[in-house]
């Protein structure tokens, strides 16, 4: 009976070691993820959110490179829509690659006013109420305009000023 006894103790210990060196190993596992976490893992986002140094020089050259800008002026216009009167008014400003084109425009002023209130007429309101409208319309502008130049050289297209207004 004395034997039977020992050996029930001695199994009940061991229950009790297994289930401590279970509880340690859960507890290493789970510290050992939580590091994971907080040294590996937050490193790498902060490293993400860092600024690439290839970003940087990049937007560093796009403002060295930046064009010449001239002000085609304001535009009031009808809009295409056919369930109600809509109007736009629209300040363009074109950025240009250098002093000669920009002579070039200033002598083909009227043509160029001409070509982006065209332009604009075929608009709805529902198409320049969207980004990729407003987009759109610039890519449209600057092939238009450079149309009208012998060799090109608007570089990119600017909205100072942009209403939609119902009536």
């Amino acid at each position: 009976m004395a034997e039977e006894n020992k050996e029930q103790e001695e199994g009940k210990g061991g229950k009790k070691k297994l289930i401590i060196i279970l509880a340690l190993v859960l507890v290493l596992l789970g510290g050992g993820a939580a590091a994971y976490k907080f040294l590996v893992l937050d490193k790498a986002k902060e490293e993400e959110k860092k600024p690439n140094t290839e970003e940087i020089e990049k937007q560093v050259k796009d403002i060295e490179n930046l064009g010449i800008m001239f002000e085609v002026g304001t535009f009031v216009v009808n809009l295409a829509d056919k369930d109600a009167d809509r109007y736009l008014k629209v300040t363009v400003v074109l950025e240009l690659e250098n002093e000669q084109v920009k002579q070039e425009v200033e002598k083909r002023l009227p043509q160029i006013k001409d070509a982006i209130t065209t332009l604009l007429f075929t608009k709805t309101s529902k198409e320049l109420k969207t980004i990729d409208g407003i987009e759109n319309l610039k890519e449209e502008i600057i092939k238009r305009v450079n149309a009208l130049l012998p060799l090109g050289g608007v570089k990119n297209v600017y909205f100072t000023d942009f209403v939609i207004q119902t009536a």
